[in-house]
């Protein structure tokens, strides 16, 4: 499976990226605004080979992010879309870009195919993400994007020694379809 967009290409992750998945899940730099990261090569293998094995209707989604002009698809970043409620028909995304590749709009792009991944393709109702407060970069990613910040969870994480705010963000499929259309504002 492959999502197509102006500059990237979001495809099915394979045995043949766990490399690579394995490099991204478990660097800290990446992922400094997480209150935990798995640095264990072998649990996020093992993780992953149960995800492209799992068989059945998927609970989610894993995509490798690479550039569309390139021929060789060098993995550039990770986007991911799982089930938070199925019952709600709510989805939450996650992404990550590698930082050489950051500051291009790449990770804006990728989050916008996930949306229309999930409310074109999933029938997803709702669509969330969450992000640690201090992380300005992925909240401002995800307003650009159309989500709305709904929440703030208090002291919901323990990052950096200390207990920190988490928000919450979700956009709707009418609120979508309405930017998608170039509408403005919702019902």
């Amino acid at each position: 499976m492959e999502l197509f967009g102006e500059r990237l290409l979001l495809s099915k992750i394979s045995i043949d990226d766990l490399d690579f998945i394995c490099r991204i899940e478990c660097d800290e730099n990446l992922w400094y605004f997480e209150e935990y990261v798995q640095s264990d090569e072998k649990v996020v293998r093992e993780e992953y080979i149960h995800k492209i094995e799992e068989n059945g209707k998927p609970s989610s989604y894993d995509f490798i992010v690479t550039l569309a002009a390139d021929e060789s698809k060098t993995p550039i970043g990770l986007a991911q879309i799982w089930s938070d409620n199925e019952y709600r028909k709510s989805w939450e995304i996650g992404f990550a870009i590698l930082p050489e590749y950051g500051g291009k709009g790449y990770g804006t792009e990728a989050a916008k195919l996930l949306l229309q991944f999930a409310f074109e393709k999933l029938d997803a109702h709702k669509v969330v993400g969450m992000c640690n407060a201090n992380n300005i970069c992925s909240a401002a990613l995800m307003e650009h994007i159309g989500m709305e910040r709904e929440a703030i969870f208090r002291e919901e994480l323990f990052w950096q020694n200390k207990w920190t705010d988490q928000y919450y963000f979700s956009i709707l499929e009418r609120e979508y379809f309405h930017l998608k259309n170039g509408q403005a504002g919702t019902e």
